[in-house]
């Protein structure tokens, strides 16, 4: 049976929540324990996939298909361990299940309520997996006092109450505001916080406190007193250059040690910390930088590109090089030359993205790349563009597009080089999808296995021809113009295991010129950079001493 802790928060951003719960997963780790991460969400959507990256930052994609919020990213980079669809669930999912439940009679007529039937539910969800790991870490999204969030925070004070004792702690996250105009650090806030927590009838076991100044002894006592804490529980979180030194620092502050008195563990194992030393090592202590331009249309937001940060830096951290990332607006080279732009970049990246805004952009930088001979790495839409873009600057088809653009605007346009998948194969049975589906959960999801040709790059740097990658996509290239293209060195050197779905392209004359239909960031850790981040970094290592 495993010990669960629940992570809530007060006045606190969600990656703070989010950062303390992968940092204590891998803390735990560390000594020798199992784990698992859980992400419950108090909104009400369904399917993460259909918000935009505007409101909800990236989509994160597990290996069995499920769509998911960015925090179980973090998940994976600080533990490794690979996320699944029972951990992560939203309250529309919830309340979805309950009703599904009620008409086929199972609550036997009974009238439906939150208290017990949704709580019940959060509960079960709660239980998923429970024999499999010592600790289960459960964090509940938004903050204390929310609406949404009252049903989540009664099922983990039920959960808390009918399991045996020292089985559930709870660790509540706040943030201690600075008054500069008084040099003063406020306690109030948290107080507060953790007295809404108490009138929901629960009380924290660790408090975890968000500063920028440190905390003094007088005020971690005052908490302590206040909240109900003992001292050594008042944990201080402060701002950090990296968020790799974020194990260290929580170490140091006594955070795992907290936890593990609180269940009443003792003595407990040392925790070996040699992997995060080194981690942290790499980061500060890099032997040069290379530029990497990111051209993509959310970059206002740079959590739409969470993974693919964290993998670039994961990559220079491999090759003991400082990733400097820039973010470069698509939409520029709609209308603008994108040369005085991308000049002295040492690498390009082109991410996915759904819809045409911004695409013509992303073909330039495409094509700049290619004929600079500047190292291209294209995710998912970054590849198809590049596929579009040697379509019609090499093969002469001057109109290649994407059906997805003429969908779009309810017309044809293109000669369609990338065309809206309609049936593919998963595992032993055929999936289909209409274009005119529902948007929710109708994508090419999760792991797929692909085939590398031998003596291709990829191969090379996968150091094998069999790979399993992560994919979230409605829209394919098309096998037909295979022949075409690789006339003219763009080689299809990575196919679905029918050969039916083009996985991976590579330019044979360029230095390092690959698309990938999949989200290779995705799986990518700090201590296993993706080997695709870690060959592609090295190659902008490479470009940097030829400028």
């Amino acid at each position: 049976m495993a010990r669960y802790i629940f992570i809530t928060g007060g006045v606190v951003s969600s990656l703070g929540k989010g950062l303390a719960s992968a940092a204590l997963g891998a803390l735990l780790q560390a000594r020798g324990y199992s784990v698992r991460l859980r992400k419950l969400d108090p909104y009400l959507n369904v399917d993460p996939g259909t918000m935009s990256p505007f409101e909800h930052g990236e989509v994160f994609v597990t290996d069995d298909g499920a769509e998911t919020d960015l925090d179980l990213g973090h998940y994976e980079r600080f533990t490794g361990v690979a996320a699944r669809k029972t951990d992560s669930v939203s309250s529309g999912r919830i309340y979805s299940t309950v009703l599904e439940k009620e008409r086929r009679g199972d609550y036997l007529g009974k009238t439906i309520q939150v208290v017990p039937h949704v709580t019940n539910q959060i509960k079960e969800f709660l239980e998923i997996g429970d024999d499999e790991v010592d600790f289960m870490l459960c964090e509940i999204g938004g903050t204390v006092g929310d609406i949404e969030g009252l049903p989540f925070f009664e099922a983990i004070r039920q959960f808390g109450h009918q399991r045996p004792r020292n089985n559930c702690i709870y660790m509540h996250l706040t943030l201690l505001p600075y008054l500069a105009a008084s040099g003063e650090l406020k306690t109030k806030p948290t107080q507060h916080s953790v007295k809404e927590l108490q009138s929901i009838g629960i009380a924290p076991d660790v408090l975890v406190c968000r500063s920028e100044h440190p905390i003094p002894e007088k005020e971690r006592e005052k908490l302590a007193l206040f909240c109900n804490v003992r001292p050594e529980a008042v944990i201080a979180a402060y701002d950090l250059g990296s968020i790799y030194d974020a194990p260290l620092a929580y170490h140091k502050e006594g955070l795992d040690q907290a936890v593990l008195d609180a269940f009443g563990i003792t003595p407990a194992p040392k925790p070996k910390l040699a992997t995060w030393k080194d981690v942290s090592d790499r980061v500060h202590h890099p032997d040069g930088t290379v530029r990497v331009a990111i051209v993509g249309k959310y970059t206002q937001l740079e959590d739409a590109y969470k993974s693919i940060a964290e993998a670039l830096v994961h990559g220079g951290m491999h090759n003991r090089v400082k990733v400097k990332i820039e973010w470069v607006d698509a939409e520029l080279f709609d209308t603008q030359d994108p040369a005085p732009y991308l000049e002295g970049f040492n690498a390009i990246l082109v991410p996915g993205g759904f819809g045409e805004r911004g695409t013509e952009g992303k073909i330039k930088a495409a094509e700049f790349a290619r004929t600079r001979k500047v190292p291209y790495l294209g995710i998912c839409l970054g590849m198809q563009m590049a596929v579009i873009e040697a379509a019609r600057n090499l093969a002469g088809l001057k109109d290649a597009g994407s059906e997805e653009f003429d969908h779009e605007a309810g017309k044809k346009r293109f000669t369609p080089v990338v065309y809206h998948l309609k049936e593919w194969v998963e595992g032993n049975r055929t999936i289909q999808r209409d274009a005119d589906d529902d948007k929710g959960g109708t994508m090419r999801l999760g792991a797929y296995n692909a085939t590398l040709s031998e003596g291709s790059k990829v191969a090379e740097i996968y150091g094998g021809t069999a790979i399993s990658e992560r994919h979230r996509h409605r829209y394919e290239v098309d096998i037909q113009y295979r022949e075409d293209l690789e006339k003219y060195g763009l080689e299809f050197s990575g196919m679905s295991p029918d050969g039916r779905l083009p996985e991976i392209v590579e330019f044979k004359d360029h230095p390092w010129y690959i698309g990938v239909q999949f989200h290779p960031e995705l799986k990518s850790k700090p201590f296993e950079p993706h080997p695709l981040f870690r060959d592609f970094i090295k190659a902008a290592v490479d470009q940097s001493r030829l400028v």
